[in-house]
């Protein structure tokens, strides 16, 4: 059978479009099982938004590298923090002789946030609702900090795709354009929050760059 022959390639066709159909639908479940920071839209006009959000706790680390080495490295550590390499408060791990780990379930974004030349990037996990900062899990990888961060108001583009640098670059640009426009206050450096997993199909993701503002 050869690529010439039609029924081999309408039986590969099938095939590719079963498998991308499979990726589709786990990446769907996936995003519809996963929980994100709860926040209220106060301000609409698509592609934007102006968000606030109530207090919440990040684990975070800081990686050097360019976006997607930091991206990577970061995901690694954190992903390694709440799949067990930690000790767990709610199970007596502090006080009994050998540590308990406690598994601390995905959450959506991962965000990234570049440093001064960025050569350096904050990498963060939002924890889920059900923690505080006194039943979290202890990291035991030092290089992963848990923060408690106060209500934020920010404003949010958002955008499907792959996500490089260019990207990264032309977003915010649009995102800070509609700041100005909205006479608003930048606060902070932007935030680059992804939603989906690395095999999702490109016009199926969810990006966004989101900037703090006043």
């Amino acid at each position: 059978m050869t690529f010439s022959n039609p029924l081999y390639r309408a039986m590969l066709i099938w095939v590719q479009t079963g498998v991308a159909l499979s990726f589709f639908l786990i990446g769907a479940s996936l995003a519809m099982a996963t929980e994100e920071p709860s926040y209220r839209v106060t301000e609409q006009a698509e592609p934007f938004e102006i968000r606030e959000y109530p207090p919440l706790i990040v684990a975070q680390v800081e990686v050097p590298g360019d976006l997607s080495e930091a991206s990577s490295a970061g995901f690694r550590l954190i992903a390694n923090y709440i799949f067990g390499n930690n000790i767990s408060v709610r199970g007596g791990g502090l006080t009994t002789a050998e540590p308990v780990p406690e598994k601390i379930a995905m959450t959506v974004p991962v965000i990234a946030e570049g440093k001064g030349d960025q050569k350096t990037w904050l990498i963060q996990f939002v924890m889920p609702k059900q923690y505080t900062m006194d039943t979290l899990p202890k990291p035991n990888n030092p290089q992963v900090k848990l923060l408690a961060m106060g209500s934020q108001k920010l404003a949010v583009i958002r955008f499907t795709g792959f996500v490089g640098d260019d990207k990264v670059q032309e977003k915010t640009a649009e995102l800070m354009a509609w700041i100005k426009s909205k006479n608003a206050l930048p606060l902070g450096n932007p935030r680059l929050a992804r939603y989906n997993p690395p095999w999702s199909i490109p016009w199926m993701r969810r990006n966004e760059i989101l900037i703090p503002i006043q």
